[in-house]
This record gives structure tokens, C-alpha cells and sequence, in this order.
């Protein structure tokens, strides 16, 4: 009988998984999915003599693409955009070996009498 249930029965084919990224923040919102986090840091914090704010953002991340998201989220004037990719280490931690994840940073440099506040958020 189990053997006629499974000849009626069709095998449901499984669907595929979808990729983790299929749909990123960056295309849903493409604003609010480029930029990470403000990286807070000494020596980021140093930059800002220079006029100059370092975010994490994703790694597809284009210049272009950085500068609309700080001029649209943070209504300031973007002067110039530096881009660092950051690849990630290989650690051991407790003999088992790691890996840190790869980070893109951009560095922008605002026009004069242009400032963020970073601690205060979006």
C-alpha cells in the first residue's frame, strides 16, 4: 500500500534556496543600505579637523553611490569620497581557527561649514 500511496503521490520538488542577499537593504532602500555604521575610532575621530567622517559601508558600495546616501541622509555637502577595503584575518582563537569578516570603510571629506554628528544618529 506505502509503495502505491508513493507512485500517486509526486515527490514535491523542493524550491531553491534563495540567496541570503537576493534582496539587499541596498536595493530595497538604497539610501539607508549603504551606509553601515559611523566608525568611531581615534583615528577616525582625528579626521574630523579635516572636515572628514569615516563610515563602514557595504562592500559593493560605489563613490557615487556613498555620496548620495551622506548628502540625502545627513543634508550635507560632500566634498570628496575615499573608499578602503579592508580584508579580513585569519585568527586562532582557543587553537580553532577564524576568520574575521572583510570591511569596506569610506573616509568623506565635507565642504567647509558642513559637519555630522555621529553620536546622534539618523
Amino acid at each position: 500500500m506505502s509503495a502505491e500511496k508513493a507512485a500517486k503521490a509526486p515527490k514535491a520538488a523542493k524550491a531553491p534556496k534563495a540567496k541570503k542577499d537576493s534582496h539587499t537593504a541596498a536595493e530595497l532602500a538604497p539610501h539607508y543600505g549603504v551606509i553601515l555604521s559611523p566608525v568611531i575610532t581615534e583615528k577616525a575621530t582625528n579626521g574630523s579637523q579635516y572636515s572628514q567622517v569615516t563610515f563602514r559601508v557595504r562592500r559593493n558600495a560605489t563613490k557615487p553611490a556613498i555620496r548620495a546616501a551622506i548628502e540625502h541622509l545627513f543634508k550635507v555637502e560632500v566634498k570628496a569620497v575615499n573608499t578602503h577595503n579592508r580584508m579580513g584575518k585569519t585568527k586562532f582563537v582557543r587553537g580553532r581557527k577564524g576568520e574575521r569578516s572583510d570591511v569596506k570603510f569610506a573616509i568623506v571629506t565635507l565642504k567647509e561649514g558642513n559637519t555630522i554628528d555621529v553620536t546622534t544618529g539618523l
